[in-house]
């Protein structure tokens, strides 16, 4: 009863403009979150379909309930998985199960379609390069890639190896692979589900898009540093970011909302997160000052956004473009905001910022502005070989598309300190790093191979930096011409 109830209340806030369907989902005490965003998501999607069902069959008079309770459980017994409550809400849609199932076959018969799918506008239809891989991450603190592997294989799905190219990611069936960018991540058939899996309630695996694993990897904290997950909750990127530090060092975790914490705690104890400090914050009012972040080199900011990228929450709906505009620009400002502050910590190295957003006003314009207010901060190039970039001229930056990452669409970029641009007058405001981001996986465990399976050695990238310097030959060359000059002076 409660995952319906949830679910009603949020669609309705959501209708009302009171939040972004992501945020309200995160912000529901509900126990299991990824269960409730799902039964929204598509509740959603499918609102025109079931509010014309309900309403053909009288349902609300018969039944007293609310629309938008309604369309949740009308949802599940006709499209989904059948209903998961019990009591008098399972006796009463049982009562009106037949007439329901009627109204749907008559839309279907009148449209001319068979599939559910089908009664929805075709700008909302979701397409085949819309059905993205169900991407597991392998929880290293727990657990290694191969032993999952194992697991897995015994379990009945059939293992397909290393993926070498984006469309060894489109699976059917049980099959699953190795990603071909992150060696943790698992990619399975779309249709896939492990929300009663032994390895995800025993907290081996994370269900998390590949595109949200991506911050963490790249940043890539060594074991034993000082890190802020600036705007944690849920706590995927966070217990990511305890992986790849292999649970040693000091972890801080800031969310201004309490019930997100709440939840997110069960997170990372079901995941064996110890090194990290919950603080109910708002990551904007922490003194970067104070002696407890003295040693903070590396900050995660992942702002509340607009949830663009997230392939459900896509509106195919009239949208008030100068609502949006204001929307978005109140939004970029406060990214801007907290962007700047994680920036004026003292001992910072990197920060990583990234959106699940497809709109620039949140991305490439909110990075260039910073640029321009931090000069002794840069880009650092990224995963070279990753498919979409960020817009001109912001290249270094990642971004990811359903289409062209098979992934939700996301932001990435990478912030380094240099030292040298305090005392110099920056070129431009789109400063880069000479260094390129090059991470090994990043803490997959003592006993975990390397992410090629061809490759059986132990992995110690953990020793090693996570980036790798371009060529420097041509510095005595350099040195030559400037003696050259001197000379001419004197």
């Amino acid at each position: 009863m409660a995952l319906y109830l949830n679910a009603a209340q949020i669609l309705e806030k959501s209708e009302r403009k009171q939040g972004a369907l992501k945020t309200l989902v995160y912000d529901s005490k509900f126990s299991n979150i990824k269960q409730l965003f799902a039964l929204v998501c598509e509740t959603q999607k499918f609102s025109p379909v079931l509010e014309e069902i309900i309403v053909s069959t009288k349902l609300l008079k018969h039944t007293k309930l609310k629309m938008h309770l309604a369309k949740v459980l009308v949802y599940d017994l006709l499209m989904g998985q059948g209903l998961k409550c019990g009591g008098s809400w399972k006796a009463t849609m049982m009562k009106h199960r037949s007439r329901l199932q009627a109204q749907l076959a008559r839309m279907k018969v009148k449209q001319k379609v068979s599939r559910n799918q089908d009664l929805l506008p075709v700008s909302a239809q979701q397409s085949a390069k819309d059905q993205l891989p169900r991407y597991v991450r392998v929880n290293t603190l727990k657990t290694t890639v191969e032993d999952v592997v194992d697991y897995l294989k015994r379990d009945g799905f059939c293992y397909r190896g290393q993926a070498l190219k984006l469309g060894d990611l489109k699976l059917e069936k049980k099959d699953f692979v190795k990603d071909l960018h992150l060696p943790e991540l698992l990619a399975f058939s779309y249709k896939t589900d492990f929300h009663d899996h032994f390895l995800y309630k025993a907290g081996h695996i994370i269900l998390q898009d590949k595109a949200s694993c991506l911050p963490a990897y790249l940043l890539h904290p060594p074991p034993g540093s000082h890190v802020i997950d600036a705007c944690a909750a849920p706590g995927n990127k966070t217990s990511h970011l305890a992986a790849v530090m292999k649970n040693k060092g000091n972890l801080f975790a800031f969310d201004l909302d309490a019930k997100r914490l709440a939840t997110m705690s069960t997170l990372l104890l079901r995941a064996g997160v110890t090194c990290h400090q919950l603080a109910n914050q708002d990551f904007l009012k922490v003194d970067p000052d104070s002696p407890k972040y003295k040693d903070v080199e590396y900050i995660l900011l992942d702002p509340s956004c607009s949830g663009s990228g997230m392939v459900c929450l896509r509106d195919s709906g009239p949208v008030d473009q100068e609502e949006e505009n204001a929307r978005l620009a109140s939004l970029a400002s406060f990214q801007l905001r907290c962007l700047n502050h994680g920036l004026k910590f003292p001992r910072l190295k990197r920060l990583i910022y990234s959106t699940c957003s497809i709109h620039s006003q949140e991305n490439e314009e909110v990075i260039s502005a910073c640029l321009l207010q931090n000069p002794h901060f840069r880009l650092v190039p990224l995963l070279a070989e990753w498919p979409k970039r960020g817009l001109e001229p912001f290249s270094q930056c990642l971004r990811a598309s359903t289409s062209e990452t098979l992934t939700h669409g996301f932001f990435v970029a990478l912030l380094e300190k240099h030292r040298e641009a305090e005392r110099a007058e920056p070129q431009s405001a789109v400063q880069t790093s000479d260094m390129e981001v090059t991470p090994a996986a990043p803490s997959i465990g003592e006993e975990l191979p390397a992410a090629s399976e061809e490759n059986s050695q132990a992995s110690d990238c953990e020793e090693k930096p996570a980036f790798a310097a371009r060529e420097t030959d041509n510095l005595p060359n350099k040195k030559k011409r400037r003696k050259k000059k001197m000379a001419k002076l004197e």
